[in-house]
C-alpha cells in the first residue's frame, strides 16, 4: 500500500508524480537541473494548488532530490535575498553622499565618508557598485586662465619650484583669479591657498579684476591669523600680482612673493586646479545676479570645501582642509 502522500500525487494513468513533472520539464527537454527542481519545491509549498499539504520530504523524493541538497538551496537563496537588501542600502547610502557632495565624489572619497560615517566597507566594492549603478564622480576641465602678463612688468622669482607643499599653516599660500558669468555681467574671484592644509583662507569678489582684487583676498588671509613672518605668496604674472598694490601689500604683511614662469600652467596648478574643483562642483554655471554667485561662492568656500569637502592627506588620509589645519597644529605643539 502506497504512503497516503504519494498515492495523492498519482494522476489519472497511474503514474506518480506525472502532474508535477509536467509543470516543470517544458516540450523537449529531458532534464532539468538540481537548481530548477528546489525553486519549483519552494514554489509548489506555497501553491495554492497544494491542496493536499504534501510534504517536503514527499516532494523531495518526487523529484529526486536530497532533502540536504534542498535545505541548502534554501539558505543559499535565504543568504542571496539578505545579501541584496544590504546592497540595496549601501547603494542608497552611496546616492545620499554622492547627492551631497554634488555628484563631485567618486568611488576613493566615497569609501572616505562611509568610514568616517561608521561604515566598514571594502573600497573594491564601493568601486564596483558605483560602476554598476552608473554613480560617476566629476571629471574636471581644464581651465583658461584669466590673468594677463603686464608689459615691462618686474617679476618675482620663483620660490616655490612646483613644490606645492608646506610642513605647516601659514608658510606658503598659492593665489589666482577666475570669471563667474552672471545676467548681470561677469563677478570676478582671488583666492588664497594654504598648501599645507589647501584651505582656502582669503577670497574676494568683484565685478572688475583690478589689483585691488587679489589684495582684499590676501589681506582676508592675513587677518584670519597664523601667517608666518617670510610667508610665500606664489602666483602667476598676471598685471594684478606685478602692480604696484599687490607688491605693497605684500610688503606690508611681511610676505615674500614668488612667480611662476610666463605661459606655463605647471607653475601655478595648486592654485588653477582649485577652480577647476570649485567649477566642476558649485552646481551652476550662469547665474542671474552677482548677488546670488557671491553667496554661493561664500557657501561653496566656507561650508562645503573648507569644512566638509574630503581631501587624501598623505599622512592623514581622507580628511577636510580645517581638519587638516587642526592637526597640524596638534602635532607642532610641543608636549607639556
Amino acid at each position: 500500500m502506497r504512503p497516503r502522500g504519494e498515492a495523492a500525487l498519482k494522476d489519472a494513468r497511474g503514474t506518480p508524480d506525472s502532474h508535477l513533472s509536467d509543470r516543470l520539464l517544458r516540450a523537449g527537454q529531458d532534464e532539468v537541473d538540481t537548481a530548477t527542481r528546489c525553486r519549483f519545491i519552494d514554489a509548489e509549498k506555497t501553491s495554492d494548488d497544494n491542496h493536499a499539504g504534501h510534504s517536503v520530504a514527499l516532494l523531495c523524493r518526487a523529484l529526486g532530490v536530497p532533502r540536504s541538497t534542498y535545505y541548502a538551496h534554501r539558505a543559499a537563496a535565504s543568504a542571496r535575498r539578505v545579501a541584496r537588501r544590504a546592497e540595496e542600502r549601501l547603494v542608497d547610502e552611496i546616492r545620499v553622499l554622492h547627492a551631497g557632495s554634488r555628484g563631485a565624489y567618486g568611488a576613493p572619497r566615497i569609501h572616505a565618508a562611509l568610514r568616517r560615517a561608521g561604515r566598514a566597507v571594502n573600497p573594491k566594492r564601493v568601486e564596483r557598485l558605483m560602476r554598476k549603478y552608473r554613480i560617476v564622480g566629476i571629471t574636471r576641465r581644464r581651465r583658461r586662465g584669466l590673468t594677463r602678463q603686464a608689459r615691462r612688468a618686474v617679476f618675482a622669482a620663483d620660490l616655490i619650484g612646483r613644490d606645492f607643499t608646506a610642513p605647516r599653516p601659514g608658510m606658503r599660500l598659492v593665489g589666482d583669479m577666475t570669471e563667474l558669468v552672471t545676467l548681470e555681467g561677469k563677478l570676478y574671484l582671488a583666492t588664497c591657498i594654504d598648501l599645507a592644509t589647501r584651505e582656502v583662507i582669503g577670497w574676494a569678489t568683484a565685478d572688475h579684476h583690478r589689483a585691488e582684487l587679489p589684495v582684499a583676498a590676501l589681506r582676508m588671509a592675513d587677518g584670519r591669523g597664523g601667517l608666518e613672518d617670510g610667508c610665500i605668496m606664489h602666483t602667476d604674472r598676471g598685471s594684478e600680482y606685478t602692480s604696484d598694490e599687490f607688491r605693497t601689500e605684500i610688503r606690508k604683511l611681511r610676505m615674500r612673493q614668488s612667480m611662476g614662469r610666463v605661459g606655463s600652467c605647471y607653475d601655478n596648478a595648486a592654485a588653477e586646479s582649485w577652480f577647476a574643483v570649485l567649477k566642476a562642483e558649485i552646481g551652476t554655471t550662469v547665474w542671474e545676479t552677482r548677488e546670488a554667485a557671491r553667496a554661493d561662492v561664500f557657501r561653496y568656500i566656507e561650508i562645503e570645501y573648507n569644512r566638509s569637502r574630503l581631501r587624501r592627506h598623505p599622512e592623514y588620509g581622507y580628511v577636510t582642509p580645517l581638519e587638516t589645519r587642526t592637526l597640524l597644529r596638534q602635532d607642532l605643539t610641543p608636549a607639556a
